[in-house]
């Protein structure tokens, strides 16, 4: 049944999307699916062409770089090092220099993501269609069939017509990961019990959230074929606490909402870089490329996206790259990446049970222009703090209104206090750092 579906789906009903939408997700998908068998040696062909044709666009016709008077240079990886490294900040401020065309007809990316400052990236429909082929491409590695059962995490709890659509076509069940109440969890734990999902997938903080109420409770008898994560770090202790409650295994990917599809952990759980879609560097504190095997902060250029150009592109994450010959025995010749380096995102957790990830902060703060930057400190199960910077532009019931949407979404008279600070200090990755939290040194949390 689930074959005869899945082929219902890509053959008539997503192509039929695609034409009404605009789209061209499952042209895509087909893209990646064939892209994944290539040479080590056509990947690097398929990536220098791409770069190559990125980089002469940006010099040609994107003002910021315009402006910079970039020589030119035939090796595309000399080339980039003249391309300044960017950080968020900066694509903020010269944001109308570097998106080419009217931007009204583009796709707009708003997203404070997990560094607590705003931004935001303008793409065409293609590349978001190929950014989400990309990303069900890694979920296919993990067994998942398009039509298959799913229950998924995520930060958009008001679905809409066209998203609600999804959902039922995708046979897809949705739980807002914004504010994570254990009477919910239980909710969707004991109808899991009764109307199995085959795959689970999510921010990784909430789906150990998840995994852990179902061991409080004693719930033993949810099972995934397999779990797949993105959004924040999956930590080890996440990893090992979910495959053991739910019988599974993890399939971690590696991305950020500005539309890069980074890497991606395949049935050898090696992460693999996209290199047709991506250039990643790893540098040192000076701009230095790191051998493989060190330590090196995680820069990023999207091949794909001439509508606005995301050119070595500052995530603030550490990584450790996988020798530059070596081969996943699963047999795809995608470079490798050893080890994404990341914070403990922590969790903010309620007196009565209830949890928020970091992700529901960030998905209330990207929608408030007045405040620049965040930080959320949790000394106490009965409120927190948090830290903000604000913009130049700032009303005055704000406040009120980021207090107003957190209780909302926990339903509870939560305590929370704002402090207005100049500076928020960042982690020695350089990533500002969304929440603090010293629970841990109190409570059993």
């Amino acid at each position: 049944m689930n074959q005869l579906y899945n082929k219902f789906l890509e053959n008539l009903i997503l192509p039929a999307g695609d034409l009404v939408l605009g789209t061209a997700f499952i042209h895509q998908l087909n893209y990646w699916r064939e892209i994944q068998n290539k040479t080590t040696a056509e990947l690097h062909f398929i990536q220098n062409k791409n770069l190559t044709k990125l980089l002469e666009h940006a010099r040609q016709n994107i003002p910021f770089y315009k402006r910079l008077n970039i020589d030119y240079e035939s090796d595309p990886y000399l080339l980039i090092k003249k391309f300044p490294v960017m950080k968020k900040n900066i694509i903020k401020q010269e944001l109308k220099y570097l998106a080419n065309g009217d931007i009204s007809k583009m796709v707009k990316m708003t997203s404070s993501g997990s560094s607590g400052v705003q931004g935001t990236v303008y793409m065409s429909k293609k590349n978001q269609s190929n950014q989400l082929a990309a990303q069900t491409l890694w979920w296919e590695w993990s067994g998942y069939k398009l039509g298959d059962s799913l229950l998924q995490t995520g930060i958009t709890p008001n679905r809409g017509i066209v998203k609600t659509a999804k959902d039922n076509l995708l046979n897809t069940l949705y739980a807002s990961a914004y504010s994570l109440d254990k009477t919910e969890i239980l909710a969707i734990l004991k109808q899991l019990q009764k109307t199995p999902r085959e795959y689970f997938m999510g921010y990784a903080s909430s789906l150990y959230v998840f995994s852990k109420v179902a061991e409080e409770n004693n719930i033993n008898n949810v099972h995934f074929k397999s779990v797949v994560s993105w959004g924040d770090k999956m930590f080890p202790h996440f990893r090992s606490k979910i495959e053991k409650q739910f019988n599974t295994k993890v399939f971690d990917t590696y991305g950020c909402t500005e539309g890069f599809m980074i890497a991606g952990e395949c049935e050898a759980h090696r992460y693999h870089i996209m290199t047709p879609m991506v250039f990643l560097e790893l540098l040192d504190d000076y701009g230095m490329e790191v051998e493989p095997g060190q330590i090196g902060h995680v820069v990023v250029t999207r091949l794909d996206n001439y509508v606005m150009p995301l050119i070595r592109y500052y995530l603030g994450d550490l990584a450790i790259a996988a020798a530059k010959n070596e081969i996943c025995t699963c047999g795809r010749k995608f470079p490798l990446l050893d080890k994404i380096i990341g914070r403990d995102t922590d969790i903010v957790k309620t007196r009565s049970g209830k949890y928020m990830v970091v992700h529901a902060f960030t998905g209330i703060f990207e929608h408030i222009p007045e405040i620049r930057q965040f930080r959320v400190i949790q000394k106490d199960l009965d409120f927190i703090e948090i830290e903000y910077i604000k913009e130049k532009v700032w009303v005055d019931n704000v406040l009120d209104e980021i207090k107003k949407k957190i209780q909302g979404y926990l339903n509870e008279d939560f305590q929370i206090n704002f402090t207005e600070v100049q500076t928020i200090p960042s982690t020695p990755s350089g990533k500002p750092q969304i929440i603090q939290s010293f629970l841990n040194q109190s409570v059993n949390a």
